[in-house]
């Protein structure tokens, strides 16, 4: 098994992290709100949402998918954990380029290649144990807060969501990168909290894209 966070403090079992396995259920609540928003928004369907539809889907995964990790902490675990965050990640970005920035494909393509550009970028220069394994995360915190600082430019409505998001990711990162460091203090450790906030998180992201996507209404 492999050990990378403080509650499991070294054991072997599948129950060696309760606490950081349980608190997955966030991501679940923060899909069936999401989905309720989705059902709940006039002329939305799945022909007209499906990339909202599978942003819901993947957030789904990605509570399954943390919780297989804390659970059997293997390394195929650590791909059900991983890979659903990165479908997410990227996914969001092309949607919010698509329905918010309302980018035409060429320059919707240049916005995720300047995204995976930023990824390849970093991890060239810093380690990913770095910051405890939370280096590879700044990419995306990065362009949570230049997004909020155009959408605050043009006045849009989703920026005060968009500043939330960035400053819970920031709060969530933080908190990630600390757990190893804490354990001494705190034996459960800060990993859960990363969990409970991300969800939030997600869940914000997700709300605001449905409710303030012009395309999701066929505005564009």
């Amino acid at each position: 098994m492999l050990d990378r966070y403080c509650e499991r403090g070294g054991e072997i079992g599948l129950w060696a992290e309760p606490v950081n396995a349980l608190t997955n259920l966030a991501f679940l609540i923060a899909a069936g709100l999401a989905a309720r928003r989705f059902v709940g928004t006039p002329g939305l369907t799945l022909r007209t949402g499906w990339d909202l539809a599978l942003l819901i889907l993947l957030l789904i995964a990605i509570g399954i998918g943390s919780a297989l990790w804390h659970t059997f902490a293997t390394r195929w675990a650590l791909l059900a954990d991983v890979i659903p965050i990165t479908g997410f990640i990227n996914l969001y970005l092309l949607s919010f380029g698509y329905r918010v920035l309302a980018l035409y494909p060429w320059t919707l393509f240049g916005l995720w290649l300047a995204y995976q550009g930023a990824n390849i970028g970093l991890l060239a220069l810093v380690p990913a144990a770095a910051l405890n394994g939370s280096v590879g995360y700044l990419p995306a915190l990065a362009f949570l807060i230049g997004f909020w600082v155009w959408l605050r430019g043009r006045g849009h409505p989703l920026a005060p969501t968009m500043l939330a998001a960035a400053g819970l990711f920031g709060l969530s990162l933080t908190l990630r990168t600390l757990d190893p460091d804490l354990c001494m203090l705190w034996p459960i450790g800060t990993h859960f909290v990363w969990h409970l906030f991300n969800a939030w998180l997600l869940y914000l992201l997700l709300d605001g894209l449905i409710r303030h996507g012009k395309r999701a209404r066929g505005a564009a």
